[in-house]
């Protein structure tokens, strides 16, 4: 067993035995991590070829009920400073998204009842009736089983729901009072009921080695998200992990490509919090096979408060800056932003 045959086999066959992803993982050094994103970015060019989508994010609440141990959100952090945008402001982002280019929105924030079903639906029918050929994805948390089915019914598209870490132990001691069973039972739910599904984990958590993020590929493949969003784990000031270390950039890239091989037809985000570790952190995620970007649309007297981790890019620019920005970092790499809705190639394999 080398760790070149075993990329090789990932790129040929898109899949892995547990041992081999765990060799990979254990032995990889600079010319098998050079080789790796070759080959996983000769994948995305077969499967999207030189296309980036863009998806406007807007971050309309930062309460939550959530206490998870990683998220400057969290519902025990006495020294957020929190905020919720009315309907007609998240409305109006979504519709300055699509003058900028957007064609998807993502409605992003933490569990907050606030917003019930009655007014995510009013939100998510409001959007629709003034861009309805326009996507909506909903990263919201986790839900009712009817919840998700009225949201969709409204027109919502896609839904986020990142499984945060496959092991089972490790997901517990970081999220208090949170069920990791309940967690997949979600985004099966969002499957039964028709939406585009994104899940996703971290990279570098504390007590997470290698064995954990082999558990994470093999759930990933067996679930076979429409995308899924992968970042560093980077500290929060205000949280029980402040002064745990972070994630690194080369630990990330090499798991975007690994996925884009297993995974040759699921959009893989380079996320923000692989541009805050790294000033060219979202290049270097697209040269190993991620193909979205997500800048924000949020109003700019908001974005520092919706702070999940310590030192996030872009909290102060305008819109239309955060959107020329990315275009001009994609196209001096080489690739192309795609105006379209971006969906994935899997969504449309499973809608023939």
């Amino acid at each position: 067993m080398n760790t070149i045959n075993i990329i090789d086999k990932l790129y040929k066959e898109n899949i892995a035995t547990r041992e081999e992803l765990l060799y990979l993982l254990d032995n990889i050094d600079k010319d098998s991590i050079n080789y790796l994103t070759e080959k996983a970015n000769e994948v995305r060019m077969k499967t999207y070829k030189d296309k980036v989508y863009m998806r406007g994010l807007i971050e309309f609440t930062n309460y939550c009920v959530r206490d998870c141990k990683y998220c400057g959100i969290r519902k025990s952090n006495k020294d957020a400073d929190r905020y919720r945008l009315t309907v007609e402001q998240i409305v109006n982002c979504a519709v300055l998204g699509d003058k900028l280019g957007y064609k998807t929105v993502v409605l992003q924030g933490g569990e907050d009842p606030f917003f019930t079903d009655e007014i995510m639906v009013e939100i998510i029918t409001k959007i629709k009736s003034i861009l309805p050929n326009n996507a909506i994805t909903l990263s919201i948390g986790e839900r009712s089983y009817e919840s998700y089915k009225k949201m969709f019914k409204a027109g919502a598209d896609r839904y986020l729901l990142r499984h945060e870490t496959a092991t089972k132990t490790l997901y517990e001691k970081l999220h208090p009072n949170a069920s990791f069973e309940n967690r997949r039972k979600c985004l099966e739910d969002l499957r039964e009921i028709g939406y585009q599904i994104g899940s996703g984990f971290m990279i570098g958590l504390p007590e997470q080695d290698n064995n954990s993020l082999v558990d994470d590929l093999i759930y990933t493949k067996q679930l076979k998200p429409h995308m899924c969003g992968i970042g560093p784990f980077i500290p929060h000031k205000d949280t029980p992990l402040n002064n745990e270390e972070g994630g690194t950039l080369e630990k990330t890239i090499i798991m975007i490509a690994i996925l884009r091989l297993l995974l040759p037809d699921t959009l893989l985000p380079a996320t923000t919090s692989l541009g805050t570790i790294d000033p060219t952190g979202r290049e270097k995620g697209i040269k190993a096979g991620a193909n979205v970007v997500m800048p924000n649309l949020s109003p700019t007297d908001v974005r520092e408060k919706y702070s999940l981790y310590d030192g996030k890019i872009c909290t102060g620019d305008e819109a239309a800056e955060c959107r020329m920005c990315i275009e001009r970092r994609m196209n001096n790499i080489g690739f192309q932003i795609d105006i379209s809705r971006g969906d994935s190639i899997l969504w449309e394999k499973e809608s023939k």
